[in-house]
């Protein structure tokens, strides 16, 4: 067992902001990130926010976060570096992946920070994460209250990022370093050849795709593949389709009248 470096595994670590509506939560996330050792915050959002409004919220101590904000318009380009990543919600469903409170979800992802970069996702204040982008989440989190079952996006963004910080630097544990999984990149364009091939031989039909796709995705997310493993799935499917499609037209040829 060997101790994991508490500044790599900050380092690894990027606060996902999907198209918040006010660019004070902007601020008072970034603001919560500084403090607890967080350096990275990403925008997924079409426009820019207000510039004046953010840097308020985040006072002059933790303004630079907001002026090296990276910006995305899509929401699969903004998590395609990390490796996995934990959606957070307070809207349960049967279609979702299960919520688990933030500490259990941090403390089972903590040993994979060494060698993987991890996202964590927060949706728009009014209507949070949907079913589509949390099948980029390989763990969902929900803060348990008591009855009110909504948080601001700046609170809860607070209350992932300490326990993060609790996690990585105070609790001062030896942790054996995880190997490096493979990216949302890696995963997504495995999980569309995955797609394309189960179309071919008609397991998956037009109607019914979306939903075996989800519960694929579930399954092989909790596996944990590697970026090896990723690639060599993709490279099974990439040489099936390649063979049904060459074996369909020597068979057209075959048959073909003269």
């Amino acid at each position: 067992m060997t101790m994991i470096d508490s500044t790599t595994m900050l380092a690894n670590l990027a606060v996902v902001l999907k198209r918040p509506k006010y660019s004070e939560n902007i601020g008072a996330a970034a603001r919560m990130c500084f403090n607890m050792g967080i350096s990275r915050m990403i925008l997924v959002r079409d426009e820019k926010p207000n510039y004046e409004d953010m840097a308020k919220m985040a006072t002059h101590k933790a303004v630079h976060l907001i002026d090296n904000m990276e910006r995305h318009t899509n929401l699969e380009d903004a998590l395609a570096p990390f490796s996995f990543v934990v959606g957070t919600t307070a809207r349960l469903g049967r279609k979702r992946t299960l919520e688990r409170p933030p500490r259990d979800i941090i403390e089972e992802i903590t040993p994979l920070l060494a060698s993987n970069k991890v996202a964590f996702l927060f949706g728009p204040e009014d209507r949070g994460l949907t079913n589509d982008d949390l099948k980029f989440c390989q763990y969902t989190s929900c803060i348990p209250t008591a009855e009110f079952a909504s948080l601001n996006l700046a609170q809860a963004v607070a209350i992932h990022c300490y326990e993060l910080y609790y996690a990585i630097v105070e609790m001062s544990r030896e942790e054996a370093a995880e190997p490096e999984y493979a990216s949302t990149f890696q995963l997504e364009g495995m999980y569309r050849h995955v797609q394309e091939a189960l179309l071919k031989i008609d397991f998956l039909d037009e109607k019914s795709q979306h939903y075996w796709m989800r519960n694929i995705r579930q399954f092989l997310g909790r596996v944990r593949l590697s970026s090896k493993e990723a690639n060599i799935i993709r490279g099974i499917c990439r040489q099936f389709l390649w063979y049904q499609t060459t074996h369909r037209d020597n068979q057209k040829r075959e048959f073909d009248p003269q």
